[in-house]
């Protein structure tokens, strides 16, 4: 265990997460590295009467894996990833990243919905659902989860899966860190891989109303191997980018087929017939993919998110417009394409509620300075005021900040909250795990 406080010369790295808008100052960072380590931090917590957070990934736009005056349960050291490639499993600790878990997978040619950011940690990712490029055609990470090994407010270790503590299990799938401190994980792989086909296309900004309507009518008609998603960018000044689009409105379209290289390249012709200005979709490595559209750190972060059934053409000029604003050059507004597995079977197996809708809109507002991010803020706010008419009312809460408690009971529903209340009061009776999208445990 290694504990790092206020005037240790490593505290200010260690406490850094990965928006910049984040600054808070915990009392004590427990790096841990086994689950009694774990469970030692927290007696500690209990012992000295300290909030607790925990931190594997620090993605939480929110913050949610820090506080101020508290105890930050650090993960990040457990590091061990073990592939089984014959069973096509994986078991890794609570603090990998997507990044470490596909390089790893990938040497096996096995793969499972990671996150779209390869910086981002398996833990939260998975816990509260996991949406990535693979989801049409494997579910959301969650799906693919065998079993949790974690450690309860209480200190106890306990693992869940669908034969033991399987109420448990059902809440692990999109509940969140709300039961305890996950140590482990294992999940179920699919074959895919090294080589996929899989890029990015830039079309030029001037042509976002055309584009966004021809893409929407592709993707509605693409098979579930096919993860895609439109996103309005400022042209960054790349080799590959031309002069003439750089620092201006452009549309870009990420692209993955899960299955047969070829197979992907014959399904990629059509939007590729688009005319795209810059074309990087062809074969190459899954987990260089994985790693395209990575965000840059020390920026000043503010996200969220909405579902859709439809994407109307009077919804997508929402979309455009609310591009041609974007709050400077790092902002991107985000078009996903769901369906496929993610409203299939496994979908009533999780506490997450509205899996059917085909679409999903994700605001990024980033900034280079805390003044810049207000404006950013503002923006997506506007956005979702102007879009609200065309949404389900459905939320995915790893999209999301802190945005209220009536935004996690859209996300849940009245039924699903109270069956995870329940499991909360099981698990965690005192809500010691509340600095998250909080379930509140269920009165006895």
């Amino acid at each position: 265990m290694e504990w790092i406080r206020p005037e240790d010369p490593d505290y200010d790295e260690t406490r850094k997460l990965f928006n910049a808008m984040i600054d808070r100052r915990p009392a004590v960072i427990a790096r841990c590295s086994s689950p009694g380590e774990v469970a030692e931090a927290l007696h500690h917590a209990r012992t000295h009467n300290l909030d607790v957070a925990v931190r594997s990934g620090g993605h939480s736009v929110a913050g949610m894996s820090t506080n101020d005056d508290g105890l930050v349960v650090d993960v990040r050291p457990m590091k061990s990833i073990h592939v089984d490639p014959e069973a096509k499993t994986a078991k890794v600790g609570g603090g990998v990243t997507w990044g470490e878990f596909d390089r790893a997978t990938q040497q096996h040619g096995l793969a499972v919905t990671g996150g779209r950011a390869s910086t981002t940690g398996v833990s939260g990712f998975t816990l509260g659902g996991g949406s990535g490029w693979l989801e049409r055609s494997y579910g959301f990470s969650c799906d693919n989860l065998l079993s949790v090994d974690l450690v309860t407010a209480s200190g106890d270790l306990v693992t869940a899966s669908a034969t033991e503590n399987p109420e448990l299990f059902w809440a692990l799938h999109g509940g969140g860190g709300n039961f305890g401190v996950a140590t482990s994980f294992t999940f179920q792989l699919h074959d895919l891989g090294p080589t996929v086909t899989a890029g990015l296309a830039l079309f030029p900004g001037e042509a976002a109303p055309e584009i966004s309507r021809a893409y929407r009518d592709l993707a509605l008609s693409a098979p579930d191997e096919v993860g895609t998603a439109l996103v309005y960018l400022t042209a960054p000044s790349e080799d590959f980018v031309p002069p003439d689009m750089v620092g201006k409105l452009a549309v870009g379209m990420a692209y993955l087929y899960a299955g047969n290289a070829e197979e992907g390249e014959e399904h990629a012709r059509p939007f590729k017939e688009l005319g795209p200005s810059v074309d990087l979709i062809d074969a190459m490595n899954y987990a260089d993919f994985q790693c395209m559209i990575d965000d840059p750190p020390d920026h000043y972060n503010y996200w969220s998110a909405d579902y859709h059934d439809h994407l109307s053409d009077e919804a997508l000029d929402i979309l455009v417009d609310s591009a041609q604003r974007l709050p400077g050059p790092n902002s991107q507004q985000l078009v996903g394409r769901w369906g496929g597995a993610v409203g299939g079977p496994a979908a009533a197996n999780t506490p997450l509620q509205h899996r059917s809708a085909a679409w999903v809109s994700h605001p990024f507002g980033l900034a280079e300075t805390r003044e810049g991010w207000q404006e950013a803020k503002d923006w997506v706010k506007q956005f979702r005021q102007d879009i609200a008419p065309h949404t389900t009312g459905g939320v995915w809460l790893n999209f999301i900040g802190d945005e209220g408690q009536d935004r996690i009971m859209a996300a849940y529903g009245e039924q699903n909250y109270r069956r995870l209340s329940k499991v909360k009061a099981q698990f965690d009776p005192d809500n010691v795990f509340r600095g998250n999208q909080n379930i509140l445990p269920a009165e006895r």
